[in-house]
């Protein structure tokens, strides 16, 4: 059986000593999340995490989600406690503001939390998690009045939230979809049509559900243009803020899937059913993306979280299973065989996951920090800073940390051999669920295009301007440290490669939009590294700032992170390569030749 530990050393690490959490105390909320406030925080979310969530994980891969003939759903055995317990401690409301029943701690703070809840139960911590997208949302573009009615009770989590885009006959192009929205007198609408994959899209959980869903005005522009965003709950409000009749929206079927069987991915059938427009006619796109950002960088987290707790697995596995003899001599001479750890070929593959992991979490902590200074500072300039960062990282964390994820699973499953295939184990349904977090918020081949195709050139390059200007400040003030060249150098070279791709790109893309496509992904990864390893460089800085020769953690952190410059690093000369050579050979079979 699987077990999981939360990451709290590593979580706590990257805050205070990488990220200097302290250092924000002038930002709104940050001056309550003390050190002592973080590590209690944290402490609690992964006892949480570790002795209600996790025992539920395989439950809810063997039960699943079962329809009536009614449309309701039932989730598995425990989810509906295990959810009650999780609203009464309040963790929904971490990161939301007061005004509204939330606790004004910073979203990373959150996000860290997020992290452990994810790596227990992925198909749990949806629920809550497409709420906190919803809420988003409706923050940043519903009115006063559509806030006051409805985010109170998502925040506490009487009430969840979901997110309705994909139609039968379209999915990345919205510009198809047909669900249309009529006007009616007393200002409402009434929507009609279907949406598919729709995650924790009818469920027991809570009294009510509120679905934001994308649809076209009759009338309305064809294409994007046209696309507007409304509010739409399972269970009509009453005048005094109850769930009353139901709506026109119900369950047709569960999709049946390759995992997260815990969690509900509905088809929702909407006929005639009301709903209010959110923010302005024709804008819904833009207000849809608010959720689609958040919901990107919590896939990229999922990514991370499946991949830390098959590692933990992997590793307790290797520690126990005896098979064979070290090639370098017998190491344990009082047993029939050694323990498979000493192999080198196992080491590869947990030092690997292992490296990616810690660096794509200080990654994912460090952009969302970036979200709580563009939310929350008061320094215009500041604002605009971080806000480039994250629309800048958002498709690198969902594509190359969901990637990555996905190939640890694998790799973590190869350390158990012939027992990583059977279920008892626990690895395959990591496999089978960290599968989905590549396709779904965009494909990886989406994020990869939106990265190359609108956010290396957006405002004039300013945001990829300012990324090679702060890994290269970085490296330039850590020269003269002979004990930080392990990690400069490697970082140097991955810069460069970087640099030399986005040139040419410049310098071969608009003549030939093809190429910009043949190279996007190649482009995505070859980011992505150069991220984590700029992540591993203030990682063993802080670690050596703490006398990491003579401390256990910090030297780990030093090996570690020597280990992702020296066998993980080097790949950006592979990605540059492949780009460098264009889409001439890519493009050239006609499709009747495939």
């Amino acid at each position: 059986m699987p077990t999981y530990q939360a990451p709290t050393s590593d979580t706590l690490f990257v805050l205070n000593d990488v990220l200097g959490f302290e250092r924000y105390n002038n930002l709104p909320g940050f001056a309550d999340a003390t050190p002592d406030m973080i590590e209690a925080i944290l402490g609690e979310a992964a006892k949480f995490s570790e002795e209600i969530l996790q025992p539920l994980n395989r439950i809810g891969d063997s039960e699943g989600c079962t329809r009536s003939d009614d449309g309701s759903v039932k989730t598995p055995t425990g989810f509906k406690e295990a959810y009650d317990a999780y609203t009464e401690a309040g963790w929904g409301t971490l990161p939301f503001s007061s005004e509204f029943g939330g606790q004004d701690l910073p979203a990373t703070l959150a996000t860290a939390v997020s992290e452990f809840m994810t790596g227990a139960n992925m198909s749990f911590g949806m629920y809550p998690g497409l709420t906190a997208g919803a809420s988003a949302a409706l923050l940043a573009h519903a009115s006063q009045e559509q806030k006051e009615k409805y985010l109170p009770n998502m925040i506490a989590g009487k009430w969840t939230g979901t997110m309705n885009l994909t139609e039968p006959h379209c999915g990345t192009d919205l510009g198809m979809l047909r669900t249309k929205a009529v006007p009616q007198a007393d200002g409402s609408y009434k929507l009609s049509g279907q949406k598919i994959f729709i995650s924790a899209g009818e469920h027991d959980l809570t009294e009510n559900i509120i679905h934001l869903v994308i649809a076209r005005i009759e009338g309305a522009p064809e294409g994007t243009k046209g696309i507007s965003l409304f509010v739409v709950p399972r269970n009509l409000i009453n005048e005094d803020g109850s769930s009353g009749e139901k709506n026109g929206v119900t369950c047709g079927s569960i999709e049946e899937k390759m995992g997260l069987h815990g969690n509900s991915t509905c088809v929702l059938n909407f006929d005639d059913a009301t709903g209010w427009l959110v923010g302005v006619e024709n804008k819904g796109l833009r207000a849809m993306f608010t959720m689609m950002n958040e919901a990107r960088l919590g896939v990229g987290m999922q990514g991370l979280a499946v991949s830390e707790v098959a590692y933990q697995n992997a590793v307790t596995y290797a520690k126990d299973r005896l098979q064979g003899r070290s090639i370098s001599g017998v190491k344990a001479p009082d047993k029939k065989a050694d323990p498979i750890i000493v192999h080198p070929d196992i080491r590869r593959i947990l030092m690997t996951i292992r490296s990616i992991n810690e660096a794509s979490r200080a990654l994912i902590l460090w952009t969302a920090l970036k979200g709580d200074i563009n939310r929350r500072s008061d320094n215009e300039e500041d604002r605009e800073a971080a806000e480039d960062f994250m629309e800048l990282l958002t498709p690198v964390i969902k594509g190359v940390v969901t990637d990555k994820g996905f190939e640890n699973t694998v790799m973590a499953q190869q350390v158990y051999g012939g027992h990583g295939y059977i279920a008892e184990w626990g690895m395959e349904q990591f496999v089978r669920d960290s599968r989905i977090a590549m396709i779904y918020e965009g494909t990886n081949g989406i994020q990869a295009l939106d990265l190359v195709g609108r956010k290396l050139g957006a405002n004039g390059g300013r945001a990829i301007q300012a990324f090679f200007k702060e890994v290269g400040s970085f490296i330039s003030a850590n020269k003269k440290n002979d004990a930080m060249a392990p990690y400069t150098k490697p970082l140097s070279k991955g810069l460069t490669d970087l640099q030399s791709a986005s040139m040419w790109l410049m310098q071969n893309a608009m003549q030939k939009p093809d190429n910009a496509g043949a190279a996007s992904t190649d482009y995505m990864h070859l980011f992505g590294l150069v991220a984590m390893g700029y992540m591993w460089g203030l990682m063993a800085k802080a670690a050596l700032e703490a006398d990491g020769d003579n401390n256990e953690f910090m030297q780990k952190k030093l090996i570690t992170g020597k280990y992702f410059m020296e066998r993980i690093m080097p790949e950006t000369s592979a990605h540059l390569a492949r780009i460098s050579t264009g889409c001439d050979t890519m493009m050239a079979l006609e499709a009747d030749a495939f």
